[in-house]
């Protein structure tokens, strides 16, 4: 008897993903544009989506006007990401796609609180030549007491609480000038 092809716990690939207009509200994203080839005909109200391939044009940009990274005035934006390093190790033992996971969640999640700041606004708009930084915390303790110092300094920055277990995973902090935030974070390592 011949088998049946293997049961997949992955969902088939979706040919024709869902269009943006029913995933998000548009005023969420009403400050970005999309290139013309990339809306269907007839949908004028896709324009405000912005599509993953589609560069905004610099006089769209709402950060076209500021300064260049690494150009006169020298601050290279930065963003880090502390994740708790005894995550990986026995006997929580979590698989690295869930420490992956876990930094990505606090890294978006920091950028999404602080949108409105200027340095946010123009560490996005590096695109590509984005900078950010993983280090290691050893234990939650550690990171703890890293969220206590961020936040006697008012540095901008977001607890992730994993959930349903409900516990500190990691933080991360906004884009900030690495001279302005780096004496916090001296004594972490890179993740490794």
């Amino acid at each position: 008897m011949a088998l049946s092809k293997p049961f997949s716990r992955h969902a088939p690939r979706n040919r024709h993903p869902i269009p943006y207009i029913k995933m998000a509200a548009p005023s969420l994203f009403s400050q970005h544009a999309v290139r013309a080839d990339s809306v269907p005909q007839g949908r004028s109200d896709w324009a405000l989506f912005p599509a993953c391939s589609a560069p905004l044009p610099p006089a769209r940009c709402p950060y076209a006007k500021m300064a260049a990274p690494g150009g006169s005035s020298g601050r290279r934006l930065v963003q880090y990401v502390v994740l708790r390093g005894d995550l990986q190790r026995e006997p929580l033992s979590w698989p690295l796609g869930a420490l992956v996971a876990q930094a990505c969640h606090a890294a978006l999640a920091a950028v999404h609180a602080h949108y409105g700041q200027a340095d946010t606004g123009a560490y996005l708009a590096e695109g590509g030549s984005m900078r950010t930084v993983v280090l290691e915390a050893l234990d939650e303790c550690a990171l703890t007491t890293l969220a206590e110092t961020l936040k006697q300094h008012n540095i901008d920055h977001k607890v992730w609480i994993e959930q349903p277990e409900n516990i500190a995973t990691c933080i991360a902090l906004r884009p900030y000038p690495k001279e302005e935030v780096h004496q916090h974070l001296k004594k972490f390592r890179l993740l490794k």
